[in-house]
């Protein structure tokens, strides 16, 4: 009887995919749990500490965000509360955010949580994309909290006649019919004075997550160097 070839054997290939949908599930396990460590909220401790996590406290509005090079991993990562030299957070410089640097844990996570439902209520996703979700009618909103357009030598802040990026912000946001700013106009959505609070809290929070260089070359794209 003629030696019958392993790649033919019923057997062999049972056994592998058995061993391949093995490895498959204990890998898919592995991941899930690493994901949720890794997309898991930091604490206000964490940040007072100098520990740095992908996903910072609500509290993070109370500190200067800035969008810098980082040689070691090849693209622009947050940085929070200056830079100490080396590419890493210091977590030390503040900055006012609606006049305040004090925001407490439960009062950040409030607005940021409010700003969240705003997002959603107002559809925000059917125009523009949040880390990596929703279309591309409008500008990506993933960074836009670090966009220079909004600085107080840009273009947006001064239209709104505000003194600071986060009241231009907001205003913008309650009466966009009064700045057009692009082709493809804002309407108006209704949006609260204390909703577009919360958004913008929203914004700034998610400008100090660790996307990965996520979107892909925003600060040679926007001019968003060191988020000025």
């Amino acid at each position: 009887m003629a030696n019958k070839s392993v790649w033919s054997d019923n057997r062999f290939w049972a056994r592998s995919a058995a061993w391949i949908s093995g490895f498959a599930s204990v890998l898919l396990i592995w991941l899930t749990f690493d994901t949720s460590v890794q997309i898991s909220m930091g604490t206000d401790s964490d940040l007072k500490n100098g520990v740095t996590k992908r996903v910072p406290a609500p509290t993070v509005i109370n500190y200067k965000i800035t969008y810098e090079m980082s040689a070691k991993r090849g693209h622009e990562v947050p940085i929070i509360g200056g830079n100490d030299g080396k590419g890493m957070s210091l977590f030390q410089e503040k900055e006012k955010f609606f006049g305040k640097d004090d925001w407490s844990e439960k009062e950040a996570a409030e607005m940021l949580h409010l700003g969240k439902l705003a997002s959603q209520t107002k559809n925000c996703m059917n125009c523009h994309t949040l880390l990596g979700n929703g279309a591309y009618y409008a500008p990506d909103l993933t960074k836009a909290w670090l966009d220079p357009a909004w600085s107080s030598t840009g273009a947006l802040q001064p239209m709104t006649g505000k003194t600071t990026k986060e009241e231009a912000m907001a205003e913008f946001l309650q009466h966009p019919s009064k700045y057009p700013t692009h082709a493809r106009m804002m309407p108006n959505l209704g949006i609260t004075e204390k909703e577009a609070r919360g958004l913008v809290a929203f914004l700034k929070h998610m400008s100090s997550i660790d996307t990965n260089g996520f979107p892909r070359n925003f600060g040679k794209m926007q001019g968003a160097v060191n988020g000025k």
